[in-house]
């Protein structure tokens, strides 16, 4: 089943890339919970799928053009899937080149929760794991 998740989440990140936010949306649980960087703008917890499209929306509206480009390998660790990437956006807001990590929950094909970190080790031992 971990390598189904890996497939997953890769699948997330070219949509995203696509920007085909309805590939998106499909491959969110519908109670899925997308958890912030401590320190973000819009800082917490966001629970449901409108309520994480609502949020990737705005972000995404931050700039013309972004990509989320993955860095590390996909690391397979039970139901979840750890990605860590470059988030670059240019066009009318500011310039971004954020690295971060994200943990992700896959269960029944879908994505249940994004957990993001500024640090990937806490990110890996947020999944239990160590670098």
């Amino acid at each position: 089943m971990s390598e189904e998740n890996v497939e997953v989440v890769r699948a997330f990140f070219e949509a995203w890339n696509a920007r085909d936010s309805d590939a998106v949306r499909e491959l969110q649980d519908p109670d899925v919970i997308l958890r912030t960087v401590e320190d973000w703008p819009e800082a917490g917890s966001y629970v449901g799928r409108e309520a994480v499209m609502r949020l990737m929306e705005q972000l995404r509206d931050t700039w013309d053009a972004d990509r989320a480009e993955p860095i590390s390998d996909f690391i397979d660790a039970a139901d979840r899937v750890v990605v860590r990437f470059v988030w670059r956006g240019v066009g009318h807001g500011p310039q971004s080149n954020m690295e971060l990590t994200d943990v992700l929950t896959v269960r029944k094909r879908r994505i249940c929760g994004h957990e993001f970190f500024w640090d990937h080790a806490e990110a890996l031992e947020a999944a239990g794991l160590r670098e």
